[in-house]
């Protein structure tokens, strides 16, 4: 079931996507990502629970990305999966809605 309810929800006004699945804020990364000419693949790792779900590849740069929905929680596994790939210098990003998605393409690419 999909339901998209667009409501105001944070201090700066900036409106927040209320119900959104997963699958809809992985298809609009990757569209996204797409457009400025980068690449997006699907990380999985069988030996390796707790992996991002996205490798993002832009502008010579990488990055990986979870997505979740606005109620989704990080497993302990992920978090600790997300901070190693940090301590070894790599960008993890949680992503929950196309606004983040648009947050994090602005601020990652400059």
């Amino acid at each position: 079931r999909r339901i998209v309810d667009i409501v105001d929800s944070n201090k700066k006004g900036e409106r927040m996507e209320k119900n959104i699945l997963e699958r809809d804020v992985e298809k609009y990364l990757r569209d996204r990502v797409k457009g400025l000419g980068g690449l997006t693949f699907k990380f999985t790792s069988p030996n390796a629970i707790g992996v991002p779900d996205r490798i993002v590849l832009l502008r010579g740069k990488i990055a990986f990305v979870e997505l979740k929905t606005l109620r989704g929680r990080i497993s302990p596994m992920q978090k600790w999966q997300h901070e190693r790939f940090a301590e070894h210098g790599f960008i993890v990003e949680v992503l929950r809605s196309r606004e983040e998605v648009d947050d994090f393409l602005r601020r990652w690419t400059g």
